[in-house]
C-alpha cells in the first residue's frame, strides 16, 4: 500500500488532521519530516534510508534495582530485553542502533549486570554504530560496553533525543513518556504499549521488559501533541493505528 505524504502544517486546523499511515504487513509506515519511518510490532522504529534501528527506554537492570531496595522481582528482565533486541538486530542487520535514553534503570545498573548479559550487550554494540542517547535514569554509560554517548543524534531532518520538548519540534523522535493506549472496540477495551504521533513528531514506546506505560490521554502528552494524537498500538503480532475517538482514559 503506498504511503501518502503528510499534509503541510500551515494552520491549527490543518495540524488537527492526524497523519495518514500505511499498513504494510505487520508494520505501520508513516512520514516524519519527509523521512519514511516503520513502526515494528516489537516496539522499535526502523529508518530504512539510514539502515537505523531505534529503541527507547530499555531500563536494563530494573529488576536488580528493585531487589536492592528489598522488592524482589524475577531477575531476568535484562536478559529478556536483550534477547528481543538481538532478534531484531539479527533480522534487520542495521548499520546503526540508537537507544533513546534510560537504557539502564539507574547509574548502578551496569555494575550489577550478570556477566552473560554484559557479554550479550557488548556483542550487540560491536561491529556497528551504536548510539546511547543519555536519559534521566542513565546520565552515563560505561565505555567498556561500547557505543557512543550523546544528548541528541540527528538522522537527516530527524532529531533523536530522550525527552520530548514541549514546544513544536518537527522531526523529533523521543522516548521518556512510555506511551500506552487504551482502545475501545466491540464492547471491550485493551491497553497496550504504543507509538504516539501527530505526523510531525513521534514518541516511542518503552522497550524494556519491566517498563510500565502512561496513557496517551494523560495531560503529560498535551504539550507534545496539542492538536491530537494517533496511537500506533502494539498488538500481539502487528501494529494497528487507533484514532483519537477510539482512545480511552484510564
Amino acid at each position: 500500500m503506498p504511503l501518502l505524504a503528510r499534509p503541510a502544517r500551515k494552520s491549527s486546523s490543518a495540524r488537527a488532521a492526524l497523519p495518514p499511515v500505511a499498513l504494510v504487513g505487520a508494520n505501520v509506515e508513516l512520514m516524519l519530516a519527509g523521512v519514511k519511518a516503520i513502526a515494528l510490532p516489537e516496539g522499535a522504529l526502523w529508518i530504512d534510508a539510514a539502515e537505523t534501528l531505534i529503541v527507547s527506554d530499555l531500563h536494563l537492570e530494573k529488576g536488580s534495582a528493585f531487589a536492592v531496595r528489598g522488592q524482589m522481582l524475577p531477575p531476568y528482565d535484562t536478559r529478556a530485553t536483550l534477547s528481543r533486541l538481538a532478534t531484531l538486530v539479527d533480522a534487520l542487520q542495521p548499520r546503526a542502533v540508537v537507544s533513546l535514553g534510560d537504557s539502564f534503570h539507574d547509574v548502578g545498573g551496569p555494575a550489577r549486570m550478570d556477566e552473560t548479559d554484559r557479554a550479550s550487550l557488548c556483542a550487540l554494540t560491536a561491529g556497528r554504530e551504536w548510539i546511547w542517547i543519555l536519559g534521566n535514569h542513565d546520565p552515563e554509560i560505561p565505555a567498556h560496553l561500547g557505543g557512543t554517548m550523546c544528548a541528541e543524534w540527528e538522522i537527516g531532518p530527524l532529531t533523536l533525543r530522550h525527552e520530548p520538548r514541549e514546544e513544536e519540534a518537527e522531526g523529533e523522535i523521543a522516548g521518556h513518556l512510555h506511551p500506552c493506549a487504551k482502545v475501545a472496540g466491540r464492547g471491550l477495551s485493551v491497553r497496550r504499549r504504543c507509538f504516539a504521533t501527530d505526523g510531525a513528531r513521534l514518541v516511542m514506546p518503552a522497550f524494556g521488559a519491566y517498563t510500565g506505560g502512561l496513557n496517551v490521554c494523560d495531560e503529560a502528552f498535551a504539550p507534545v501533541f496539542p492538536n491530537g494524537v494517533l496511537a500506533l498500538v502494539m498488538a500481539k503480532r502487528r501494529v494497528l493505528p487507533a484514532a483519537a475517538h477510539r482512545l480511552l482514559a484510564d
